[in-house]
């Protein structure tokens, strides 16, 4: 009569070891996971923070107030998995947003004109971007950084250091109109996110992206073109900022060449890294932007209700940063998880027969 043998003693140790390997990555907590759960902790944070009859207000406010950095997020994803960086987005924001309120303000232009003399901007300044970077090889850092201080600087130009008032029932609805008992800036949000999300994983032009980021060598290599993608990543990324500059232009129901946008560009960086995007390009996280984006919104209001100091806004924001990186970090969660993982095994081994 035959011993049944065990499987997992007999079983050759370096297969042993692969298998085990294999389970360790199939239990890794994926990297959404950690910025969903820090989003979950500041709003119920900011649930007590408020009365409990506004509590559903004040959530849909956050979302409301975050839809200019989710715009920018979008738009920086893709540029950020090419392994580039745009500083230009808060100046296309303001460059835009005066663009459409003068057509409108002393043209006399309908507001759909307007609006698409403003995106057709911003696509302009993104493609401006794009060839500084794609085709001429300027560092993105360096070619992105020409058109932050000139794109505001056309617009100040544009209206001679001046505020622009728009006195337009349809424009106000961009920034403050509802559509369905939601914001309208949150359907510009949604609409966009599903249309990247379906341009980007259901064709080949996500996997383009990510290639470039990746190794833009082997992508050329392999017949991506590389010039094509990063050129259109800009002007995505522009158009999202001209949106973005619509709706903060409609929100205070002017054109402000100086304060639009204004430093947005950190944010939405913030925003990208929270959700998970490596800066050093390749795969990216579109979901998980938003998810950044709601953070840095949400700690800001947070921070306001609380009656923190507003200047501790910055230092809260690189707190809150620094712990959702080093949760998404392999090896500090491998380093933090080691001693327990040691005293796990040492037990195990102790209550062996």
């Amino acid at each position: 009569m035959s011993v049944p043998t065990d499987p997992i003693s007999t079983a050759d140790p370096a297969a042993s070891s692969s298998s085990s390997q294999r389970y360790t990555r199939r239990r890794r907590v994926p990297p959404i996971v950690w910025p969903l759960i820090a989003l979950v902790l500041i709003f119920i944070i900011l649930g007590f923070s408020v009365d409990p009859q506004h509590r559903m207000s004040s959530f849909i406010s956050v979302v409301d107030n975050a839809a200019p950095v989710m715009l920018l997020a979008l738009g920086m994803t893709l540029v950020i998995a090419t392994g580039g960086i745009d500083l230009s987005v808060g100046a296309i924001m303001a460059l835009s947003g005066m663009v459409a309120a003068m057509l409108i303000t002393q043209r006399g232009w309908p507001v759909p004109l307007a609006v698409s003399a403003a995106l057709t901007a911003g696509a302009l300044a993104g493609a401006w971007n794009g060839f500084l970077v794609a085709v001429v090889r300027i560092p993105p850092l360096v070619a992105t950084l020409v058109l932050m201080y000139a794109g505001r600087g056309v617009a100040m130009l544009l209206s001679q250091g001046q505020h622009v008032r728009v006195n337009s029932a349809w424009f106000d609805f961009i920034g403050g109109g509802f559509l369905l008992g939601l914001p309208f800036s949150i359907w510009i949000v949604i609409a966009t996110l599903v249309a990247i999300t379906l341009l980007t994983r259901r064709t080949a032009i996500g996997l383009f992206i990510e290639s470039v980021g990746d190794n833009p060598i082997a992508a050329r290599y392999a017949g991506v073109n590389a010039v094509g993608v990063k050129f259109s990543v800009y002007v995505v990324s522009g158009l999202c900022s001209a949106m973005a500059g619509l709706i903060a232009a409609s929100d205070i129901r002017e054109a402000d060449a100086n304060l639009i946008g204004l430093y947005k560009e950190l944010d939405a960086i913030l925003a990208v890294v929270i959700g998970g995007t490596s800066l050093a390009g390749g795969r990216f996280s579109l979901v998980g932007s938003i998810i950044g984006a709601l953070i840095v919104q949400a700690v800001t209001t947070t921070i306001l209700t609380r009656g923190v100091l507003p200047e501790m806004t910055q230092v809260v924001k690189a707190v809150v940063v620094i712990a959702v990186a080093l949760l998404q970090s392999a090896p500090f969660v491998r380093m933090v998880a080691s001693p327990f993982r040691g005293r796990a095994g040492a037990t195990s081994r102790g209550s062996a027969p």
